[in-house]
């Protein structure tokens, strides 16, 4: 579809738009809504409407990334005892794609706001499936930290144009639909990375094993750039400013200094340098925000606008968003080590025990719209509620049925944990997208998705390292209660969060 269809911003195009299409109250007109070309008559439709199967591509493109973080955390024994990695190097091999990919992922919307998302998009699934199958084919442990670096880079170019162009192509109902398929596909993504990793491993693909889990993106990533050429319609911000290269690097460097040494520096004795970057954090930071705030005060556009985080429904969301993706990042991983280490479940059925969570997250997801017009933000409240109810069940099975727990044992409490979890995630990037406005829907996506992945990536290094830290002296069965019943105090700490929520939501 050719790019010229979502550039030209007259002010006539605008106004016959606006006219035929009112915008919601409150919210951001679609991008669309600017973007006709510069012969359309007074109150043409916009031309940029993304249609079902173009909705279904972008989150599957949004699927591969999110589904990558988690995949390999079934199949870290086999790469270990294949490729005598050592625990550091395996570590890596989860940082190093976490800590990229979070690092970029600001940069790369607001380079689809500059250049288009479309492009963007087709350039990432390039990139990711290109990626993946170096990682596949990776002779040494150093090779495939290198390649899983490069595949978080581009996962971080793919993944904030998906939010973008829903943004920019969609309004009303549509929006609301789109946004909490997009919630569901994050949440469920993330547990179906790990069933799918231990399938794969399990199965041994024409003798492949672990390799199998990056050498599947490889079709999946060519077939929807096929489909992603043909249905995603190319959109881009009217107003494109260009690159905070200053910005840039100072994120970068706080995230870099956070999560590498939190990620890897347990696993790796913690070193001098470790604590050097934990010190370098605060002040990288505080540059950080210090570089931002001067560059908007200036007239200049910053990477990340600090107004962006004073618009109220943004604040709160991105403020409940962190404490929640800890908790489950870190959930995810302890479970991963935790059946197979101390039930010794195979791969498979490790990956397995997660379907249940799977199936409940998704239909509450999909149930979310209608809760959230009806019930507003005491849907957050009730799904972290059951969240909880859910944390305490699995401790008590835990407690109880160790070492004897089935799969068939988990399912109940692995059940409403993912009923939990569904009605609470997709409202949240429902509530910080509602108010941002659409030219700057790459960059307003990138910074949730950053926040986001950084949670998921906190959780791993801080109950991550809670867990690996307490199982030498208590055990598997207590070292994984004590990670559940930290995430149970977050769990408690999102539902007070969940009040500052906006009452209704649009």
């Amino acid at each position: 579809m050719s790019d010229t269809r979502a550039q030209t911003t007259t002010a006539e195009a605008a106004t016959a738009t606006l006219e035929a299409q009112p915008p919601l109250p409150g919210a951001a007109t679609s991008e669309a809504a600017a973007t006709t070309g510069p012969a359309a008559p007074r109150r043409a439709p916009a031309t940029t409407v993304l249609t079902p199967l173009g909705l279904l591509t972008v989150l599957l493109g949004a699927a591969l990334p999110m589904i990558d973080f988690f995949i390999v955390n079934v199949a870290l024994p086999t790469i270990d005892h294949d490729l005598h990695a050592g625990p550091a190097m395996l570590e890596m091999v989860v940082a190093g794609y976490g800590v990229a990919y979070a690092m970029l992922l600001v940069l790369g919307g607001r380079l689809g706001d500059m250049i288009g998302r479309r492009r963007l998009f087709l350039w990432g699934l390039a990139a990711f499936g290109i990626t993946s199958l170096a990682c596949g084919l990776a002779p040494d442990a150093g090779t495939l930290v290198a390649a899983r670096v490069a595949q978080g880079a581009a996962a971080a170019l793919l993944l904030p144009q998906v939010l973008a162009t829903i943004q920019a192509t969609t309004t009303g109902t549509r929006r609301a639909k789109a946004v909490s398929l997009y919630g569901g596909t994050a949440g469920v993504a993330s547990a179906v990375g790990q069933v799918l990793g231990g399938l794969l491993v399990s199965v041994d693909l024409a003798g492949t094993g672990w390799r199998a889990v990056f050498l599947v993106n490889v079709p999946i990533s060519a077939a929807a750039w096929l489909l992603a050429a043909r249905t995603v319609p190319e959109t881009r911000s009217p107003h494109p400013s260009r690159v905070d290269g200053t910005g840039t690097a100072l994120l970068a460097a706080t995230l870099i200094s956070l999560l590498l040494p939190l990620t890897e520096g347990r696993a790796a004795g913690w070193p001098v340098w470790s604590w050097v970057l934990l010190a370098v954090f605060p002040f990288a930071a505080a540059a950080f925000f210090l570089v931002e705030h001067r560059a908007e005060r200036a007239g200049r556009t910053p990477l990340i606008p600090p107004s962006l985080l004073r618009i109220p429904s943004v604040n709160s969301g991105l403020t409940m968003i962190i404490p929640f993706t800890l908790g489950f990042g870190g959930f995810m991983f302890v479970v991963a080590v935790a059946l197979q280490n101390g039930l010794h479940y195979g791969p498979f059925a490790a990956g397995l025990s997660l379907a249940p969570l799977c199936v409940t997250f998704f239909f509450a997801s999909l149930a979310g719209p209608r809760l959230v017009l009806r019930f507003g933000r005491r849907v957050v409240v009730a799904g972290s509620l059951i969240q909880g109810a859910g944390l305490i069940a699995l401790a008590l099975t835990v407690h109880t049925g160790w070492p004897g727990i089935s799969v068939a044992g988990l399912a109940s409490s692995m059940a409403i944990l993912g009923l939990g979890q569904g009605m609470v995630l997709p409202v949240l990037m429902r509530v910080v997208l509602s108010e941002l406005p659409v030219a700057q829907a790459g960059v307003g996506g990138g910074v949730m998705v950053t926040t986001q992945q950084s949670g998921l990536a906190l959780g791993v290094a801080t109950l991550g390292t809670l867990f690996l830290a307490l199982l030498p002296t208590l055990g598997v069965r207590d070292a994984m209660l004590a990670a559940v019943l930290t995430q149970l105090v977050i769990v408690a700490g999102t539902t007070l969060l969940a009040l500052r929520l906006p009452r209704r939501l649009r």
